[in-house]
């Protein structure tokens, strides 16, 4: 038997996933419902192609970054790129957590972010939104200049609730911020409006992105932050040498390309998104307004964990938030195709009524 152990601050730790199981109608991880393009895929395979192997990326990622940085009319040094947006959080908390330092989050919330923080070594203060999900301000505000973290996180819209900060309150925040503001826009795209107006050089502002939701390359493990060029200059210093590979640095890029094809899919799973909170909230449920690609609700009579069971017993799989803390009883589920959100919503409407 050996004798090494983990962490002391680890071993209560557990780690973060979802189920995978296999059924029919898959509507619990967010994904986008569609692929890409196909015409994305014959660029990615005609470049792929020509790869040479046996050299090293582009350690900067110069032409994947310089792209981001024309879509959103910014400078290629205040862009960030990593293997997924939660690698992106990752980097930010080994900048500037760490042993002795403070990351301050407010539950319900995206748990990675609260789950990484502590992974660093950094002490996770939580605050309480209210009743309805939504951030309170004043009670934010007092215990950002009470505890004084060194980074802040913001999800909006806010996994899994769904809900959009209203656009007031990342201002209000950094007016009281001492360290860094985390916008989380994961599904920014999805909502009617965005934070990355706000990042500027003078402010310890940044926005983090995702190709796995809106562009539909959840396979390819790819995400971005917008910053000032002073912070994505020091997370350049903590990233691994080469931690993007050439293949990823080549999708992103020609995703870019098909800003269409990515606005005409978003506008379906609006509308779809709508349709299906309209019909979720004509039955026995609790239903969270939502700007995001999914809806969180909660079953008024009939347990949450019996509604999901029940659902996967039509082969209908959803996300069971109902043991996850102030989410008692609540399910999430992911807007899908047309005809996936009209099995679910059957489903549904049978096993709740």
């Amino acid at each position: 038997m050996h004798s090494v152990t983990v962490r002391d601050d680890l071993k209560a730790l557990h780690g973060y996933h979802s189920p995978q199981v296999d059924v029919r109608v898959r509507l619990n991880t967010n994904e986008a419902p569609t692929p890409p393009p196909a015409a994305w895929r014959d660029a990615f395979a005609a470049e792929l192609s020509r790869v040479e192997w046996h050299r090293y990326p582009d350690r900067t990622a110069a032409d994947l970054r310089a792209a981001i940085a024309d879509m959103h009319h910014v400078r290629q040094d205040q862009v960030f790129a990593a293997n997924g947006s939660n690698e992106v959080l990752q980097t930010l908390l080994l900048a500037y957590a760490g042993p002795g330092r403070r990351v301050a989050t407010f539950e319900p919330t995206y748990q990675l972010h609260g789950h990484i923080a502590r992974l660093t070594g950094a002490t996770v203060i939580e605050g309480e939104r209210g009743p309805d999900f939504t951030l309170q301000v004043p009670a934010a505000l007092d215990l950002i200049r009470s505890c004084r973290p060194e980074v802040t996180f913001l999800c909006s819209p806010n996994n899994p609730t769904g809900l959009v900060e209203p656009p007031d309150n990342v201002p209000a925040l950094l007016d009281a911020e001492p360290g860094l503001l985390v916008v989380d826009e994961a599904y920014a795209q999805f909502a009617d409006w965005t934070a990355l107006t706000l990042v500027d050089e003078s402010l310890p502002l940044v926005v983090t992105r995702t190709f796995s939701k809106t562009w539909s390359m959840a396979a390819a493990r790819l995400g971005y932050l917008i910053g000032p060029s002073w912070l994505v200059a020091e997370l350049d210093k903590v990233a691994l040498p080469y931690h993007l590979d050439a293949a990823k640095q080549i999708a992103g890029r020609l995703a870019l390309q098909f800003q269409d094809d990515m606005d005409a899919r978003v506008q379906q799973i609006v509308g779809e998104r709508d349709r299906v909170f309209a019909a979720l909230a004509g039955m026995a449920l609790d239903v969270v307004p939502s700007g995001a690609n999914f809806i969180l609700f909660k079953p008024r009579r009939k347990p949450g964990r019996q509604v999901w069971q029940e659902l996967l017993d039509r082969s209908i799989l959803i996300r069971d938030c109902s043991g996850w803390p102030r989410l008692a009883d609540c399910l999430r589920v992911t807007i899908g195709t047309p005809e996936e959100n009209d099995e679910f919503l059957r489903a549904i409407g049978e096993i709740v009524g």
